[in-house]
């Protein structure tokens, strides 16, 4: 079969999404209605007409009645993602008349929930704009595929296939549809109880709900120049970090606490990692800000641990300017790549892969210290998981997260010889780390005065990150040789 061939196969569901997202678009007309910001209204309708007129199209190919190849609904999230990012830049052009480069990095920026930002003056920004950037980040941040599924009427292979590539793993339901329909429940009601939650600090409805709709999808746009130092409130801060570690739990367990499913919650090894994290990297970080950068002792701790939260579950809201000494810039860059858990909003090689890759290290070196011809069992989440699968299994997980450092390292390369900078390396590495892992914490090496070569680098980096590479790699490569389908007999 021909490449356009394949991709008809799943278009659509492809268009359906589309058309669903130029329905849900439609919600920032109501902040433009309540604060009559008229001068905004083509700005923002061209992004719903744009969707539902390019999913009406899409969904009517000619297609075959095929089973696709998972390859297939890999490349469809790949381009649904970068379509997206497309016309999400729209009201950035038209409304702001920014450069078609950065009206494309805060759109990628805001539907992958990165949170680099390359807009000038937000403080006197059209609120319905900044409202439009949280809103991507809170869509974004639950998935634009589980999203789209979630208001199917039905569920079948292709829709399961585009749910899985995206990067969720939740096994909720019986089917798809009912797991993402869970999902966005579950997600509207955290988004609601912390709005109402935030709102203890004293801060108005709009800054609140805005907050919380970035920090719950981790992703870190803020409506002020200043950020959250805008708001100089301690206890804002506060209230947010429970957020930002919330978004970077995974949902499933949600789930199961809805159905008075409690003590799984508290049993989950990722939980635990994730917040053992949070505890102890929150203490070394504060610690060296007061013993080496000189901090006093309460700027230090206030500082260190909502940074490294915000790093841990790749929110990127900061409190600072992060001009601190190498070493916890170093401990933070280490936690934006570990990030949040897998079936959460977070980016990152995912808490997951990491506990998976320790296993998998100590089963290697077990089976070095035993007699020839006795079977060390390998074991996960409690079962015994047999060597064949466990074998292929270690080798995706692994190849997934060297994937992820070879990336960097590509990337940190081609930044440093596109343009002279006189930030460190590790200043870079720290903000491209930040890009692909979806963080958004920022030293001040990507501002809107930075080359556009570099800018696109940090857009492939942000859309790389947020499919997990491997779908990106399987669109180009399919690009060149094609792709594969199974045919049912």
């Amino acid at each position: 079969m021909k490449r356009r061939e394949h991709l008809a196969i799943i278009a659509y569901d492809m268009g359906v999404i589309f058309e669903f997202l130029g329905v849900i678009t439609l919600v920032p007309l109501i902040v433009l209605l309540i604060f009559r910001e008229w001068e905004m209204f083509l700005p923002m309708v061209t992004v719903p007409i744009t969707f539902v007129v390019l999913g009406w199209l899409i969904s009517r190919i000619p297609r075959k009645e095929h089973v696709p190849h998972l390859s297939v609904a890999l490349v469809a999230v790949a381009l649904i993602w970068l379509a997206i990012a497309m016309i999400g830049s729209l009201p950035f052009m038209i409304g702001l008349h920014m450069s078609w480069t950065d009206s494309i990095f805060e759109s990628m920026s805001g539907w992958t929930g990165t949170g680099f930002s390359l807009m000038t003056s937000l403080d006197t920004a059209p609120k319905t704009l900044l409202f439009w950037r949280s809103f991507m980040q809170w869509i974004g941040g639950i998935g634009v595929i589980a999203f789209g599924i979630a208001m199917l009427s039905r569920s079948g292979l292709a829709q399961h296939q585009l749910y899985r590539s995206e990067g969720r793993s939740e096994a909720l339901m019986p089917n798809v549809v009912s797991t993402g329909r869970r999902m966005w429940i579950i997600y509207l009601f955290l988004t609601i109880f912390f709005t109402g939650m935030v709102m203890i600090s004293g801060i108005p409805l709009w800054d609140a709900l805005n907050l919380v709709m970035v920090s719950l999808a981790t992703g870190g746009f803020s409506i002020h120049d200043a950020g959250i130092s805008y708001y100089h409130n301690p206890l804002l801060e506060v209230l947010i970090i429970p957020v930002m570690l919330a978004g970077a739990l995974p949902f499933k367990l949600y789930f199961l606490m809805y159905r008075g499913k409690i003590r799984p919650f508290f049993r989950d090894r990722v939980v635990r990692l994730i917040f053992a994290l949070a505890l102890v990297a929150s203490l070394v970080v504060s610690l060296d800000l007061f013993l080496i950068n000189g901090f006093p002792l309460e700027e230090a701790f206030r500082q260190g641990f909502f940074c490294t939260i915000s790093g841990l579950t790749c929110t990127g809201l900061q409190n600072s300017d992060l001009n601190w000494v190498a070493a916890p810039l170093i401990v933070i860059t280490l936690l934006m790549m570990i990030g949040g858990s897998a079936g959460s909003t977070s980016g990152g090689i995912k808490a997951n892969r990491v506990i998976l890759g320790y296993e998998g290290l100590v089963w290697w070196f077990k089976r070095f210290f035993v007699r020839r011809g006795v079977i060390v069992p390998f074991r996960h989440e409690g079962k015994v998981i047999p060597k064949k699968v466990s074998e292929l299994e270690l080798s995706k997980n692994m190849l997934i997260i060297i994937l992820y450092v070879l990336t960097i390292f590509v990337a940190t390369i081609f930044s440093l010889h596109l343009a002279a900078t006189t930030f460190e390396t590790h200043e870079v590495v720290f903000e491209e780390v930040s890009a692909m892992s979806n963080v958004g914490l920022g030293l001040g090496y990507m501002t809107p005065a930075s080359p556009d070569t570099v800018k696109w680098v940090f857009i492939l980096l942000m859309w790389i990150g947020r499919l997990e590479i491997i779908p990106v790699l399987i669109l180009v490569i399919g690009l060149v040789r094609g792709f594969e389908a199974t045919i049912p007999k």
